[in-house]
């Protein structure tokens, strides 16, 4: 006895035009759309601390950042590191991903490009601390690594236990 699937030719892939993508029968599915479902966005969305009484940390990697160099029009990649302490808000990471995919056809230097996200960051969540290092590959046999910082007028950190080891 053939399977269902056996008996019916299957198509997998998107074909050369928009508007002639077919599901596994081979009838059009969805024409004269754009296909992406996600795109870069400079909107930073937010949801509620869960535990909002307490100073935890939130390490987020991102570790395919890129933007323009504005001198020559050459790509620039860079790994960032998003360390923070929230307050009442967090970052959501589907949206810091696509806030993050909106600067790869901008023209930005290193330091300019990693003040904006944080001041874009700290705007959005207003956390007790945040700070970001941007660590970008070689360009010319430089490196660069930027480190910004911010933290809230009446916050202070708790000590930090070192355990034994």
């Amino acid at each position: 006895m053939k399977s269902l699937l056996q008996n019916r030719e299957i198509k997998i892939g998107l074909a050369h035009d928009i508007g002639h993508v077919k599901n596994y029968t081979g009838r059009p599915i969805q024409t004269g759309i754009n296909l992406m479902s996600s795109q870069p966005s400079k909107t930073l969305e937010t949801f509620d601390n869960p535990n909002p009484e307490s100073d935890y940390s939130i390490r987020i990697q991102v570790p395919e950042f890129t933007c323009l160099c504005p001198k020559t029009g050459q790509p620039d990649f860079a790994e960032l590191l998003i360390e923070y302490v929230p307050d009442q808000s967090c970052v959501e990471l589907k949206a810091l991903k696509m806030y993050v995919w909106s600067f790869r056809d901008e023209g930005a230097f290193h330091e300019a490009v990693s003040n904006r996200i944080l001041q874009d960051l700290v705007a959005a969540t207003k956390p007790r601390f945040m700070r970001l290092t941007a660590d970008f590959n070689v360009r010319g046999g430089i490196y660069t690594q930027v480190i910004v910082e911010h933290r809230a007028e009446h916050w202070t950190p708790a000590i930090p236990v070192s355990l034994p080891g």
